[in-house]
Parts: C-alpha cells; sequence; structure tokens
C-alpha cells in the first residue's frame, strides 16, 4: 500500500477516534425533584455519530455509590459509544447494610421516600427527551445490588418505557409485581452473602413465568444459561464464581445483550 493510499484510511482512522473520545466525555446535569437537588452524569454520542435515533442506557449505582467513580469503572459509555448512557445519584438512604441512611442508595419498593427517585427518573427521563433524539423503542436499565434492585421496582412501575432490563446481584422486592414481560439478562455471584444465590434463582423463576421461556435454558458461556420465549422475551441468567461484586466483563455482555433487543412492535 502507497503512502497516498494509507493517508484517507488514517484519516478515517482519526476521526472515528475523535467521535469516540467526545461521546465519551462527561456532562453534569442537574434537576429539582420534590424541592431537592439531584444530579446525574450524563455520555451523549457525538452529533456525527449519532446518525439519527439513539439508545439509552439508565445506570444505578449500589448502596455507597457515586457516579464518578462508578461512570469509570462500569464504562458503559466506552462498550456503547453510540448510545445515550445515564449514570443517576442517588441520595442517602437507609439500608439493611446502612440502617441510619448515611450513604446514597435507591428506593427499593412502592412508597418508599415518597418515591423520589421514581420522580427522579421521570424528570431525567423528560428532560433526555426534550434534549436528544431518544429512540423510545430501545431504552435499557441496569444497575448493581441497590441499583438492581430499583432497577426491578423500574420494570415493575414504568415496564413499559423499557425494552430490556440487565440487573447484578438484585432481587424483585417482596411487595413488586410484573406485569410487563421484558427480555432479562440476570447477573449473580455463587459466593454472594448479600444477595444469595437461591434467592436470585428465585427471582429469575418469576421472570421466566412471565415471559412464558422454555422450561430448559440453552448454554451461552460459562455459568451462563439463555431461556427462549415465543414473546420475544427471553432470559439469560448468568452465575459467575464470586461474591457480591460487578463483574469486570459485565458491561461488556450488557451491551451485548441490549444491542440485540429493541422494544417488540
Amino acid at each position: 500500500m502507497s503512502t497516498k493510499q494509507r493517508i484517507p484510511i488514517l484519516l478515517a482512522a482519526v476521526g472515528l477516534l475523535a467521535a469516540v473520545s467526545v461521546a465519551a466525555q462527561p456532562i453534569p446535569m442537574k434537576w429539582t425533584v420534590g424541592g431537592v437537588e439531584r444530579g446525574a452524569l450524563v455520555f451523549a454520542p457525538a452529533a456525527s455519530a449519532a446518525g439519527g435515533k439513539v439508545p439509552v442506557v439508565f445506570v444505578f449505582h449500589g448502596h455507597g455509590g457515586r457516579v464518578e467513580g462508578v461512570s469509570r469503572t462500569m464504562g458503559f459509555q466506552n462498550r456503547w459509544p453510540q448510545a445515550l448512557v445515564i449514570y443517576m445519584q442517588g441520595l442517602p438512604t437507609p439500608s439493611p447494610v446502612d440502617p441510619r441512611g448515611r450513604l446514597p442508595g435507591w428506593q427499593r419498593e412502592v412508597g418508599q421516600a415518597g418515591d423520589r427517585d421514581l420522580k427522579f427518573f421521570d424528570a431525567v427521563l423528560a428532560t433526555l427527551k426534550g434534549k436528544y433524539p431518544v429512540d423510545e423503542h430501545r431504552i435499557y436499565a441496569t444497575g448493581f445490588s441497590n441499583g438492581a434492585f430499583f432497577t426491578y421496582l423500574l420494570w415493575a412501575t414504568r415496564g413499559s418505557t423499557f425494552a430490556a432490563f440487565a440487573p447484578c446481584a438484585g432481587l424483585i422486592g417482596p411487595a413488586l409485581h410484573l406485569s410487563e414481560p421484558r427480555p432479562l439478562l440476570q447477573i449473580d455471584g455463587e459466593k454472594d452473602r448479600l444477595v444469595h444465590l437461591a434467592d436470585a434463582v428465585k427471582t429469575v423463576e418469576t421472570v421466566r413465568a412471565l415471559n412464558g421461556t422454555a422450561a430448559t435454558g440453552e448454554p451461552c458461556g460459562n455459568g451462563c444459561a439463555r431461556y427462549t420465549s415465543t414473546q420475544k422475551t427471553p432470559v439469560v441468567f448468568i452465575v459467575h464464581p464470586g461474591g457480591h461484586v460487578f463483574p469486570q466483563w459485565a458491561s461488556g455482555r450488557i451491551v451485548e445483550f441490549f444491542k440485540t433487543h429493541p422494544l417488540a412492535p
């Protein structure tokens, strides 16, 4: 290949890298919900890379999490730079591991804390729809631990908004009722001492019944089973050998799952 032939290729590569770098820049945003200031970090794709409607990924940290750190460790914006990725910040919230509520987290049940987090979500989504070309057939939610519990709360209360869900180390709250079949990717640790695997299995069984999945799962990798569904709402259950952690590979698997599951017409 001659030098002249290489130049267009190099320029194209530079342009691609520039688009990705722009998409990876965090945009701090603020809302006032119920008289309380709330915040989030938004990673928006570059205008040149968007090319029309963009998918949206909501990410919810675990109890005690901060969006600045979580956005670096989970890195969904790097795995899917064409998507609009939002890391919402929780408020100090009581939990089984933090009964005084000194650390930030999320409500788990309907009506808890005046539904402040559900109202926060509604405000964020409304703003994003007004500011960006949101693809309403590709809105997704994922979260770790307390954030995974909140992900299930969103499913129970805002299920029609989302195309698919991917909680990690979380369960369906005892008072929640899921009525909208949706694709699920659930990730849990075999040695998790906070969210026991037996309880996670029950949550997956509840979703499988809702989604009308096959009785037997198909292997889809180490510790992975995929349950097909005639409703186009499969369930993928991954059990890793670790404890209460968000595995390094999880973001990539979640993005792959989301990309292949837009909202069915």
